[in-house]
């Protein structure tokens, strides 16, 4: 198929190839894109051309048969080679050091840097490598990544013609100052006709010289003016002992300590140790000062010596303590504290009066007068939480919860003594309104309990939560609570400025007072005991309820009864004039306008009030001039207006029992 000429007819496609895309003709190098001579053409068929090496394209460059022969034929034209072609790999390479100032470390003041500047011929670009240097504390590596470099800001670059020996190099802001090239980078300057200048001298750098020299073998003579051995032999387990104290009342919260000042004489070093009392109130750490060489005057240092990374040495501390610095009375001054010795011990003075001759030995008197024992007072109630919780924080530096006594809360748990009563108050609007008082008696608190009645106004529920009530009169500290022999009938119970009057009690508390008799008086259990087994006592009208009325023979209260129901009409909270509308409208079922006694009536009665004939004939003749015919404004009028001011009188009302009491339970808040 190959001789087989290229016409039409005679191509064919080859079944096996499968691979149709252009090779690309340029490829990525440290980052950056250079073109490349594709080797395989369309469908993956490679290109048939001479691939020579660049030794043979030099030796074929400069073989020239025409110097022998002469030139037969006219030349052909030389093939194109493109730059980055002829000049990859070809690298001008510079030694150069810069400058860098150092700021923060009293050593040194500048660095000398060394780099090395490569210049690429193929690219015009240039890099900065800076070699790496042991022990130099910065990191080291690629200063300037390869790239071409801003010479000003017209737009030029660096070029090869700029870079010299000798000459200062600034990129991006920093300075290099070349001293040296290497042979290629010399001889091709040269060859380009540039003179290249000689070699410099490189600048040390301090920091690196001081840690050579630090590196360097040393020696040392050490100078010996004591013989540290024969005091060793003779002062071995040798301590002076002075008794001290230190004074610092002059601050805040400042007082008097006693120390005692160890001084051995082995190696002339000296430690401080507190003296500890029993119940002090302080850690018990013994040593103030520890065991060393304490220097006479410790901040007598030059201000330049660095006291961050350097102790202090002989050079700089010239005096220490020593025995002579130390006599009874003297105030010593160690680390800023003032110690006043008082006495030491009797090796101390056979010490002084053999080396020194010293003889007076008295002791001066720091003792102080003992303050007297404070007496634990316990603070006054403050008012929150209950008193137990309270006084918790007064036994205790650690509050702990107060102690409940667990044996009486298993054998009463659950069991509570639940009682009616009634709010006694002055106040017209609160009047007969029945609560009902639960005792718990595993916890002694009180619980009391609303129960809602309808158009009463007010809105039922928990009046009083789970409670400890103190007896009005009793003191913070020592109060004195309700307990259950206080709660019988006819009793005034006093909660917060409340009084509740107990009129009746539960089944259970009759049964519970007659289980444990000795713990209730004998008329507080007759009093419950009547009132369950006997026929009930009259009580109060409640407010909104049923209510029945006991007339007299003669039927001389009717006015009375007339205005007990007109208040009752009127406790009914109907103050919105749509509700008072809704009233008369309710009644007035013919839709005639008015309303007649009849209608009256049956509001009566619908509130469970008296509805005799003759006290409605008195409310209708109250309410409108004709009793028959009673319009709208009428009846608002009645209820805006005040209660009538006759002649009061207190009917006698009972109640029947709910069926919760008549059972003997009370339904539970």
């Amino acid at each position: 198929m190959e001789g087989l000429p290229f016409l039409p007819g005679n191509t064919f496609r080859d079944p096996t190839k499968t691979n149709f895309h252009v090779s690309h003709n340029l490829t990525y190098k440290n980052g950056y894109a250079l073109p490349r001579r594709p080797e395989m053409a369309v469908g993956g068929i490679p290109i048939q051309y001479n691939q020579l090496s660049e030794s043979e394209l030099d030796e074929l460059a400069n073989f020239k048969p025409t110097l022998t022969y002469g030139q037969a034929k006219q030349a052909p034209p030389e093939d194109f080679v493109p730059g980055h072609v002829a000049w990859d790999k070809k690298v001008l390479k510079f030694d150069a050091w810069f400058k860098q100032t150092v700021c923060e470390s009293p050593e040194e003041h500048f660095r000398v840097r060394h780099v090395g500047l490569y210049y690429y011929l193929e690219d015009d670009s240039i890099s900065v490598i800076e070699p790496h240097v042991e022990n130099s504390g910065i990191p080291q590596g690629k200063l300037i990544k390869r790239q071409r470099l801003p010479k000003n800001d017209v737009g030029d670059h660096w070029h090869w013609k700029d870079l010299n020996v000798g000459v200062n190099v600034t990129f991006y802001g920093k300075v290099f100052h070349i001293y040296n090239c290497d042979k290629w980078t010399s001889n091709y300057l040269t060859s380009e006709g540039i003179e290249v200048n000689p070699p410099e001298g490189v600048p040390s750098d301090p920091y690196i010289e001081r840690r050579i020299k630090a590196a360097e073998l040393r020696t040392y003579k050490t100078p010996t003016d004591f013989d540290k051995l024969r005091q060793f032999l003779e002062m071995d387990r040798k301590v002076l002992r002075f008794y001290c104290v230190w004074d610092d009342r002059d601050k805040m919260f400042g007082q008097m300590r006693k120390f005692i000042l160890h001084y051995y004489l082995v190696d002339d070093t000296l430690e401080i140790r507190e003296v500890h009392d029993a119940n002090d109130g302080r850690d018990p750490f013994p040593v103030l000062i520890c065991r060393h060489k304490v220097p006479k005057d410790r901040y007598h240092v030059p201000s330049t010596f660095p006291h961050v990374v350097m102790e202090l040495s002989n050079q700089e501390i010239k005096a220490y303590f020593t025995p002579r610095d130390f006599h009874i009375g003297d105030t010593v001054s160690i680390y800023n504290r003032r110690f006043l010795i008082y006495d030491v011990d009797d090796f101390t003075k056979a010490f002084y009066w053999k080396n020194f001759g010293v003889t007076d030995f008295d002791p001066v008197n720091v003792d102080q007068p003992a303050n007297p024992n404070a007496k634990m007072e316990v603070a006054p109630y403050n008012g929150f939480g209950s008193l137990e919780d309270s006084m918790q924080s007064c036994l205790s530096l650690v509050p702990q919860p107060p102690k409940k006594d667990y044996i009486k809360m298993l054998d009463n748990d659950h069991k509570n003594l639940r009682f009616e009563a009634l709010l006694d108050t002055p106040h017209p609007e609160d009047q007969g309104r029945r609560f009902i008082i639960s005792y718990h008696l595993s916890n002694d608190t009180m619980t009391i309990y609303e129960p809602p009645v309808r158009n009463s106004g007010i809105i039922g529920g928990k009046f009083l939560e789970n409670t400890r009530v103190a007896k009005p009169g009793s003191t913070p500290n020592s109060p004195q609570f309700y307990g259950p022999a206080d709660c019988f009938i006819g009793a005034i119970i006093e909660v917060f400025g409340h009084r509740f009057v107990i009129i009746n009690a539960d089944e259970f508390v009759l049964t519970y007072m007659k289980e444990h008799a000795s713990q209730f008086p004998e008329h507080t259990v007759q009093s419950v005991q009547g009132k369950l087994l006997d026929n009930p006592p009259p009580g109060e009208p409640l407010k909104g309820g049923p209510t029945h009325v006991t007339r007299d023979a003669g039927l001389t209260d009717r006015e009375s009864l007339v205005n007990e129901v007109e208040g009752q009409l009127k406790k009914l909270a109907i103050t919105a004039s749509n509700r008072k509308d809704h009233v008369f409208l309710s009644i007035n079922t013919n839709r005639q306008g008015f309303i007649s006694k009849e209608n009256l009536r049956a509001l009566v009665s619908h509130h469970h009030l008296p509805a005799d004939p003759d006290i409605i004939d008195g409310l209708a003749a109250r309410i409108g001039a004709d009793p028959e015919h009673i319009t709208l404004e009428e009846m608002r009028t009645f209820f805006e207006a005040e209660k009538h001011t006759a002649a009061t009188y207190n009917p006698i009302v009972t109640h029947p029992m709910p069926p919760s009491l008549a059972t003997g339970r009370i339904p539970a808040p």
